[in-house]
Parts: structure tokens; sequence; C-alpha cells
């Protein structure tokens, strides 16, 4: 149960105004995140940890890298317009820093 002197102490400290009038409010409010928070702690102390695992069913939604086979290097740059040793030079799209 959140106090009133607590409520004070954390406005202090993170330098927030309140109001008189919104002190029991924001007690009330406090106390039912904390009551949320102690719901699903009892919940997950209770339960199995395999249900909340995988709650999306996904599994590996990564492929594995694999090297394929691909075009000859060759042939794809046969056509090209300058370059050295195979590279193309591109204009620097990132400022010198």
């Amino acid at each position: 149960m959140v106090t009133r002197e607590e409520i004070l102490k954390i406005a202090k400290l993170s330098k927030l105004a309140i109001k008189e009038n919104e002190i029991e409010e924001l007690i009330k409010d406090m106390n039912q995140i904390i009551d949320f928070a102690n719901t699903i702690n009892m919940v997950v102390e209770d339960e199995d940890y395999d249900e909340f695992e995988n709650i999306n069913n996904l599994v590996n939604v990564f492929h594995k890298d694999e090297v394929l086979e691909s075009y000859d290097r060759d042939n794809i740059l046969k056509n090209r317009d300058g370059g050295e040793n195979g590279y193309f030079f591109v204009k620097r799209c990132l400022p010198e820093t």
C-alpha cells in the first residue's frame, strides 16, 4: 500500500509538482499499478514458463545463411563502364568525418 508520504517523496525526487487534491488519486493509481504487477508476478511464479517462452509461435524466423551458386563474375561485369579489378567506383554517400 502506497502512503501519502511515499507519494510526496516520489514527487519530490522526480521534481514533480502535485496538488493536494491529486494525492489521493495518485495513491489509488499507484496501488492499482502495484497490484497489477503483483498479479503478473504471481502468474509467472505459479505457471510453467514454457507456455510464455514462445507466445507468438515463431520458430527461427531468420533463415540459415547458405552460399548458393551464382552467375559468373566476369559475365556479369562484362558490360561495365569503368571499374578496376572487378570493382565499381561509386560516389560517396556519407559525409567525411
